[in-house]
């Protein structure tokens, strides 16, 4: 789930005279002021095989509708920032390309066109999207990109286990904490399942979900910090959180297999859980001993966390967005955004429900239209929805989860340090401190004295 948000300054000197070219050779408007016309290229994260056929058959759809013809191009998001700059170097752009939150990078290269997004959510109406989403991608007061869907973090926890245990639901940090480290002394399974792995993509994200739900801020307004009192008693919890584990250190794929093995009592991750949880995942089959008699284990004995504390509203997750690049074909690329926005939005929210939460709940008219209608999309390939196996109220809170979704950095002047942070893992390389015993206050000071560097770096 960790996107690749660098770009190299060495090929970015060449922008300049690139980005002229690209505006001259690339699709461009049509320049009659007469109707779009294509050809279009869009470039997609979701690269499954599946849901790659799943996005032509809705650009054909657009296409049967307009006349305008649609690549589709499989593009990882570790992926496209070197492909862009590459392509904008050569003149040879993307119309559309569906990418992860920051876009700071490309903004401050000139890659993308701020007029075209702005126009895009003019024309359907800024009102019916995601607040926090548009925050996102509100740079120098312009937006950057269109939003589209995201996914957040939950704390899945086991009703069953709590109830034997005697715990009530957490409520804040502390009490997580406290309620996982009860559940491994006194039921000797691990209490929380999440990214504990020293220096690892998994285990830079669960910092960020967890020690945001203390009000821990990364940096603010250029200042680190990582340092402070709230973040040092979120590193305290996290430590507790991991010790709590009787199977040593998580990454993401024996975290979640703990669960699914019945062997832990609280887990966090993202909303792509939902169908492993109902058995529709082949590839992450449900192990409990008592999933062999009951194929609905999970889903009748597990709950949601959405907000952990709603003194700190801050939900960790991802969104993708609809950027049009400098130089692509403006006109066309815009009518196929508020397509798949509009008539195809439900399609493309389709290919995988789970994890594509829609930030455009709905209309002027009709404001969760499409919240309502995700609901109702079947998961994994099966005919069972979100609403279906969870109930209506699972819908409207992670529809409301949404609007919590946060991210060190986003939407602010911080976001390319922010951004560096996350790639490199650098909060995550001081766990084994932390392990180790060091007191929480000296580790997230050296996490900020790392921050800081990597700040000096940037310049």
């Amino acid at each position: 789930m960790q996107v690749n948000r660098r770009i190299t300054s060495a090929v970015g000197l060449t922008l300049t005279a690139a980005l002229a070219l690209a505006a001259c050779s690339g699709g461009g408007d049509d320049g009659d002021g007469g109707e779009a016309s294509g050809p279009i290229t869009f470039w997609t994260p979701h690269v499954q095989p599946e849901r790659m056929a799943a996005q032509q058959d809705i650009a054909d759809e657009f296409t049967e509708e307009t006349g305008i013809e649609v690549e589709v191009v499989a593009m990882a998001g570790a992926d496209q920032d070197q492909a862009l700059v590459t392509g904008a170097a050569s003149g040879d752009v993307p119309d559309v390309v569906l990418h992860a939150p920051d876009l700071s990078a490309w903004q401050t290269q000139g890659l993308v066109d701020s007029d075209a997004a702005t126009a895009v959510i003019e024309n359907l109406g800024a009102d019916t999207f995601n607040a926090q989403a548009l925050d996102f991608i509100n740079i120098d007061g312009a937006y950057q990109a269109i939003p589209s869907d995201g996914w957040v973090h939950l704390i899945v926890y086991r009703t069953d286990l709590l109830e034997e245990a005697r715990l009530e639901v957490p409520t804040s940090l502390d009490e997580l904490a406290d309620a996982a480290e009860t559940i491994r002394q006194e039921e000797g399974i691990t209490g929380m399942a999440m990214g504990t792995q020293v220096g690892t993509p998994s285990a830079t994200e669960a910092v960020e979900s967890i020690f945001q739900q203390t009000g821990c801020q990364l940096v603010t307004d250029g200042t680190v910090q990582i340092d402070s009192a709230e973040c040092a008693q979120a590193a305290g919890d996290f430590a507790t959180l991991a010790d709590s584990s009787a199977a040593g250190q998580f990454d993401v794929d024996s975290a979640r297999s703990t669960y699914l093995d019945g062997k832990a009592a609280f887990f966090l991750f993202s909303t792509h859980v939902l169908d492993e949880l109902a058995g529709l995942d082949d590839d992450n089959p449900l192990t409990c001993a008592e999933c062999g008699d009951n194929e609905d284990f999970f889903v009748e004995n597990s709950d949601f966390i959405t907000v952990l504390d709603e003194e700190f509203p801050a939900q960790y997750g991802t969104t993708l967005n609809y950027v049009i690049p400098t130089g692509a074909n403006t006109e066309a690329a815009q009518q196929f955004v508020e397509y798949v926005l509009s008539d195809g939005y439900s399609a493309m929210l389709g290919t995988a429900p789970e994890g594509r939460i829609p930030l455009r709940p709905g209309i002027a008219d009709n404001p969760t239209q499409y919240l309502d209608e995700w609901g109702t999309l079947p998961m994994a390939g099966s005919d069972q929805t979100v609403a279906d196996i969870y109930g209506e109220e699972m819908v409207t809170g992670l529809g409301e989860g949404m609007n919590a979704v946060s991210a060190w950095g986003l939407g602010t002047e911080d976001a390319v340090l922010a951004g560096e942070a996350f790639a490199q893992n650098t909060l995550a390389e001081h766990l084994d401190a932390l392990y180790s015993g060091t007191d929480p206050q000296q580790v997230v000071t050296e996490m900020a004295a790392d921050v800081q560097a990597l700040q000096d770096d940037l310049g």
